[in-house]
């Protein structure tokens, strides 16, 4: 009987001669059920679990090139005070400013708080009260083309003009912010954008006053809309810069070198100690990251994200009745906008990425942002809605793919977590990515700031 094997990877080829020679039926007959046994264990045979110390490919060294080092922050084209140091300065004492708020008890830094690598460790955040999504990490944002989970805002100056003036959040209104400025802020605030508005002649300029769709009679927007136009353009104007500074002051808060970072550097480099800066786990997970895992797909880039919108058909949390239908939604508001990109409070007109989206695309439906997962283990909990407790509830859910899209359909390319991947490797991997706090200098008000005013007017 003669055989021929051809070794191409994983399958084998035998060739067995038609005729037995000098053997008997019975003998040749168990022989050849043998290695058709050894064919079709061949043939289902998967590759062994990766080893950590197995040479890096050409192919998987450039996929790791492409994830480090973290880039310096591109440039805000809509905001000419960016990287002012005034404008930092006072962005800085605004964020931990409570006093920004109808309770006097919410600043950004509630939700957003530096020990807790600006989150709030919360499901979903709560201000005044309780919002109805997850408070994301600010750390890695100073990229990112949409913000909010569904992207309903198209830069970081605007996206800060959104909490102040929401009900559960901040509950504050856009005059009262005028007021306060006057009174605590008034000398930084000039040196960057010119004199004030007269606030003072309360006539023009009431103690609150605030746009409310949708509620034409409530006493804030009954103010705004007794205010001349050049008044409400004035204090527009002063509620955008708001968002400026606070865009100043948050383009600090930048992730830092995380062991990952380290070990690529060091492996590119050709370094033996490259293996001395993460685990022979960790090595193993990152692996399946770039590989069988297929993470790498939607979390790619120094940021791990794509930046992009996918619906994942997740569970609702408790309680939740209504559907939310993510990107289509956030798409649709921040083409109406006031404070997008090109409005009269924009420092730029060039738009690209608003001239070209569809809020119409069928994709966007249900969808939410891929988050960053630079510091992933220390923002617990995960997903728009804070339905994971632990990165090990979040494999799981990948592994499983429960149920169906309650709203559009599930991401098209995503499959099930390969069974044979190792999620204690993959969680390894994951801890890589935690790099420190940003500079201490940041984790706290710049001086000493001013207490909330008294609650007057008519609550939010």
């Amino acid at each position: 009987m003669a055989f021929r094997q051809e070794d191409s990877g994983l399958d084998a080829i035998f060739v067995v001669s038609s005729q037995p020679r000098g053997e008997g039926r019975l003998a040749f007959t168990r022989r050849f059920a043998a290695f058709a046994v050894m064919l079709v264990c061949l043939a289902c045979a998967k590759p062994a679990p990766p080893r950590a110390d197995r040479p890096w490919t050409p192919a998987e060294r450039a996929i790791l090139a492409s994830l480090t080092p973290i880039p310096v922050p591109p440039p805000s084209s809509g905001n000419r005070v960016a990287d002012d140091p005034v404008a930092v300065h006072l962005g800085q004492a605004l964020f931990f400013d409570t006093g920004l708020s109808a309770n006097g008890k919410v600043a950004c830094a509630t939700c957003h708080q530096p020990e807790r690598w600006f989150t709030d460790g919360l499901p979903l955040a709560r201000g005044i009260a309780q919002a109805g999504r997850n408070a994301p990490t600010l750390l890695g944002i100073q990229w990112l083309p949409y913000l909010f989970h569904d992207g309903r805002k198209d830069s970081l100056w605007s996206q800060a003009t959104g909490p102040l003036e929401a009900d559960v959040e901040h509950g504050y209104d856009r005059l009262a912010l005028a007021h306060r400025i006057a009174r605590h802020y008034r000398a930084p605030y000039e040196t960057l954008f010119g004199p004030l508005p007269p606030l003072d002649d309360l006539t023009r300029f009431p103690p609150h006053a605030r746009p409310v769709p949708f509620q034409s009679s409530h006493p804030h927007h009954v103010a705004w809309l007794a205010m001349t136009e050049a008044d409400r353009i004035a204090v527009n104007t002063l509620l955008a810069n708001f968002g400026k500074v606070l865009e100043a002051y948050e383009r600090k808060l930048l992730p830092q070198e995380a062991p990952f970072d380290r070990y690529a550097r060091k492996l590119l480099a050709n370094d033996p100690t490259a293996v001395q800066e993460i685990s022979p786990a960790a090595q193993r997970g990152l692996r399946a990251f770039i590989g069988r895992a297929q993470c790498v797909n939607c979390h790619n880039g120094p940021l791990f994200t794509d930046k992009a919108f996918h619906n994942l058909a997740l569970p609702p949390i408790a309680g939740q009745t209504s559907l939310d239908v993510g990107r289509s939604l956030g798409a649709q508001s921040v083409k109406a906008d006031e404070f997008r990109c090109g409005s009269i409070y924009s420092d730029t007109q060039h738009c690209q990425e608003l001239r070209f989206l569809n809020p119409r695309f069928a994709d966007f439906l249900g969808a939410f942002k891929t988050p960053t997962l630079r510091n992933v283990a220390r923002t617990a909990p995960y997903m728009h809605t804070g339905q994971f407790a632990t990165l090990n509830d979040v494999l799981t859910f990948y592994r499983t793919l429960p149920g169906q899209a309650r709203v559009g359909h599930r991401e098209l390319v995503l499959t099930l977590l390969d069974a044979d991947v190792n999620q204690a490797d993959l969680l390894a991997f994951l801890e890589t990515l935690t790099g420190p706090l940003p500079d201490g200098q940041w984790l706290h008000p710049p001086q000493p700031i001013p207490p909330p005013d008294a609650v007057t007017g008519v609550a939010p």
